[in-house]
């Protein structure tokens, strides 16, 4: 996650002390000495929509597999054991869990701060103000475009006016809430519109994803825009976030090359914030799956992120998060953990892999079959990954 705002703009952000955390790249287990990493939950795969990019393949009927209320507590009890700093909670759709509200405050009680993940078509006036009494930081409400190329994404007619009144419902009663927006090839075009969107509703923040081609995204590298389109929307979010000021917090993620190409731009059109650029982005320390970052599915099973759930670390049924997490015998986390040297092709040798680490390790995997290749999502020129071996990175303490 690249807080574009942050790194051009210095507009702060609750979440700033989990991007940006002195000795964050090196630390192993969480995002910083002492504390476990930010963990996204899919606490249900129920979902009211059929969504084109649906990394966890969520689909409208009940899961048997669903951890029960009594686990999902002894896993909030962990997790506040560990000093999980948040549990983004995620779906499926996760207002379709009946017990969500309940495990939320109790989530509040252990002293672990919730985010809610959602598609946002079921915040009426009354779940709003009751996700705002159970405490959630921030609610994330997807929408993918405006009216028509939404409700085609999310497989939906109605889920773009829904979405949009579910975020005015959170913002009428001061929630925090912001927009997330996954960039394809039938919707990159609309960003123009989403930015006036934001505009004209005051929408206080907006993250860009890149598209991770995992669930029922894995087929669809071909749905992505080309590298030089990735450059342009780069160019459009940087422009937009220099002529905001900072009135909204604009994050890209899941696209680490952002980090390098942000702080390229500062370099050569603001000179003179290049250094304190470089600094955030070298604390944030780049793509930190299975590091900082962790996912437990619904039905209890450990991977690395959210987007990585074809690799399975262990089951919170057989043994407790906490142990999973730091087991030393893990193969797929000591390797996560000490990537630099398995990374192949052009992220081997790029000199921006301190800002970078190889970028997101399923897009490579699902083009090439090898977790360890280069990302093809990567829109750096081979000129611009050997640019970063002039910049003196510093470690921050």
């Amino acid at each position: 996650m690249v807080g574009v705002t942050q790194i051009l703009c210095g507009l702060s952000d609750a979440g700033d002390a989990y991007r940006y955390t002195p000795k964050a790249t090196g630390e192993k287990f969480g995002i910083k000495e002492g504390h476990g990493p930010v963990v996204v939950w899919n606490c249900t795969n129920t979902c009211n929509l059929r969504c084109r990019h649906c990394y966890a393949d969520s689909k409208p009927i009940q899961f048997d597999e669903e951890l029960n209320t009594k686990e999902a507590k002894a896993l909030i009890d962990d997790l506040a054991g560990l000093k999980v700093p948040v549990l983004l909670v995620s779906g499926g759709e996760p207002l379709l869990r009946k017990d969500l509200f309940e495990l939320i405050n109790y989530a509040a009680v252990k002293g672990i701060r919730t985010t809610l993940s959602t598609n946002g078509t079921l915040i009426d006036q009354e779940t709003a103000k009751a996700i705002k009494a159970g405490g959630v930081g921030y609610v994330g409400i997807s929408i993918d475009g405006m009216r028509e190329k939404n409700d085609v994404f999310r497989g939906a007619q109605g889920s773009f006016d829904k979405a949009a009144a579910g975020i005015r419902n959170c913002l009428s009663i001061g929630q925090k809430v912001g927009l997330r927006f996954t960039i394809s090839r039938s919707n990159y075009s609309e960003i123009n519109s989403v930015f006036e969107f934001i505009k004209e509703e005051g929408i206080p923040r907006v993250c860009f994803y890149h598209l991770a081609y995992s669930g029922r995204g894995s087929c669809m590298a071909d749905e992505d825009i080309t590298l030089e389109e990735k450059r342009q929307v780069m160019d459009l979010i940087i422009k937009e976030a220099a002529k905001l000021k900072g009135k909204t917090e604009i994050l890209t993620v899941d696209n680490h090359a952002d980090a390098a190409y942000l702080y390229l731009q500062i370099k050569k059109n603001y000179p003179d914030q290049a250094e304190r650029a470089l600094r955030f982005l070298s604390m944030n320390g780049g793509n930190r799956s299975g590091m900082a970052i962790a996912n437990i599915d619904f039905k209890g099973d450990v991977h690395p992120d959210q987007f990585s759930q074809q690799h399975h670390l262990g089951s919170i049924r057989e043994r407790k998060f906490s142990e999973i997490w730091k087991d030393p015998e893990e193969p797929l986390l000591s390797k996560l953990r000490d990537r630099k040297p398995l990374l192949r092709g052009r992220c081997s040798d790029c000199s921006w892999l301190r800002i970078c680490n190889g970028n997101l390790r399923v897009r490579a995997e699902a083009v090439s079959g090898d977790f360890w290749a280069s990302d093809p999502a990567c829109y750096l020129t081979d000129e611009e990954i050997k640019e970063g071996k002039n910049d003196c990175f510093v470690e921050y303490h």
